[in-house]
């Protein structure tokens, strides 16, 4: 993916990361569903208080990883995007298991593949063996955690994020979820809409 693509808005890099691959050692993901969160401006940003010890990654530069713990289970992937300082980040919301399936299943715990084996954003970083010491990693490097690119989708699907009911409505009516319309690996699909 080039590093253009990643500097743009972040409506348009999320839909760019579609397709993208995520290569870890063995295991590679292909991206298939994202969220996009705008920075200080959008109230469902971890950047909406400004720059925290927690948040400093957000603030550049573009192409590096962001994660952050969820309800004190889930390790969460975003990429930053977006100019230096602007605070924006994709969460990687879905992923297709391309490579490396049986340490993506003994990972996820899981016996078998199914669509819904990467589906979700605590999937994709536990099928990644991901935890806070890849917060911060630069995707484009080689070693540890790359973002390869891959074929885009021929047709985007997109709809309100999910889980921001303390964002604004108008923020939480954004539609800032992308997804692979012909992927299986996406969450909540119903409520997408061709793009």
């Amino acid at each position: 993916m080039s590093a253009a693509a990643l500097q743009g808005p972040v409506a348009r890099a999320a839909q760019a990361l579609l397709g993208q691959f995520l290569v870890r050692d063995e295991v590679i993901l292909r991206i298939t569903e994202v969220e996009a969160y705008g920075g200080p401006e959008d109230s469902a940003s971890h950047a909406r208080h400004g720059r925290t010890p927690r948040n400093a990654v957000m603030w550049g530069p573009a192409g590096r990883a962001y994660l952050y713990f969820c309800y004190g289970m889930h390790w969460m992937l975003n990429v930053v995007t977006g100019p230096e300082g602007s605070a924006a980040a994709v969460l990687i919301r879905g992923a297709e298991a391309v490579a490396g399936l049986e340490t993506i299943l003994a990972r996820r715990g899981a016996t078998r593949a199914t669509p819904q084996l990467c589906a979700g954003p605590g999937k994709v970083a536990q099928a990644l063996g991901l935890d806070r010491a890849f917060n911060d990693h630069d995707l484009r490097a080689e070693g540890g955690l790359i973002l390869r690119p891959g074929p885009p989708p021929t047709c985007l699907l997109a709809g309100p994020r999910l889980g921001i009911a303390f964002a604004t409505l108008e923020d939480q009516a954004r539609p800032w979820r992308f997804a692979d319309a012909d992927s299986r690996a996406v969450t909540r699909r119903t409520l997408l809409q061709p793009l």
